[in-house]
């Protein structure tokens, strides 16, 4: 039987990615996956890919109202949620002395407050047994050049799930993160540009222990472990998706 047959699924940044990668993965293992985006375009071309069990709802995570909408059309059409994905994210390059004020509200906004709506708007629909899981990264725990903003703002949501644990526990709420390191991703390409990602890329790859760098459906694959009853004693924990990333950097440093 398909591990999440009957299960309906919600992931924000659903629209390319790892939402994307993750999405596809969640379809095949039997679950109806809402996803969403800010994008229509790229919405419809998903849905597209993604088939008849899928739908997709236009919404940024940092407007609570939009969210709480969403969440309210998913009730209509589903009842209940089981799983959440808060996947959505993105990056702001910029080192301490040049970072801009906008940079800075973009980055807390997107990752750690859409977040937080995103959580907030799906709870009313998660019954006992459902399950949160959120994207978090490898770059917390690195000290890299640049990344600032992206990294404090995951290791904020590493805290949060530490306390949504056990906000939920009387709610039987499972929540977890997961942690990817390199993913090759048509975003990666989009940030740095397609020359400064495949030089990116090529040197990340020799830290890398596995040989290669992430791809959307990695990550996916241990999302829906952390959505199935596999993982059903696993609650409060961070699953690292990196090929051994995080590991041989923190040794070189």
């Amino acid at each position: 039987m398909s591990r999440l047959a009957g299960k309906t699924a919600l992931i924000t940044g659903g629209n390319s990615g790892i939402g994307f990668g993750t999405a596809r993965r969640m379809v095949e293992e039997g679950a109806f996956v809402y996803i969403t985006g800010r994008n229509q375009e790229r919405l419809d071309e998903a849905i597209s890919r993604l088939g008849s069990n899928a739908r997709a709802h236009r919404a940024d995570v940092t407007d609570r109202a939009v969210m709480g909408a969403g969440v309210e059309a998913i009730q209509a059409e589903r009842g209940t949620l089981d799983i959440v994905f808060a996947n959505a994210g993105a990056a702001w390059y910029n080192t301490i002395d040049k970072l801009t004020e906008e940079q800075i509200d973009n980055g807390l906004a997107l990752d750690l407050k859409g977040t937080i709506f995103t959580v907030q708007a799906a709870l009313p629909l998660i019954p006992p047994g459902g399950v949160i899981i959120v994207n978090t990264s490898i770059t917390q725990d690195m000290g890299l050049p640049t990344f600032g903003v992206y990294a404090a703002a995951k290791a904020g949501l590493r805290s949060l799930v530490r306390t949504w644990t056990d906000e939920l526990r009387d709610r039987r709420i499972r929540v977890n993160a997961i942690s990817p390191g390199t993913t090759h991703t048509e975003v990666f390409e989009k940030d740095m540009g397609a020359e400064a990602a495949a030089a990116s890329l090529k040197r990340v790859v020799e830290e890398i222990p596995s040989g290669r760098v992430g791809l959307p459906e990695d990550i996916g694959n241990a999302v829906v472990y952390l959505a199935s009853d596999e993982a059903s004693f696993v609650n409060g924990a961070e699953l690292t998706v990196d090929g051994g990333q995080v590991q041989i950097y923190a040794g070189h440093n």
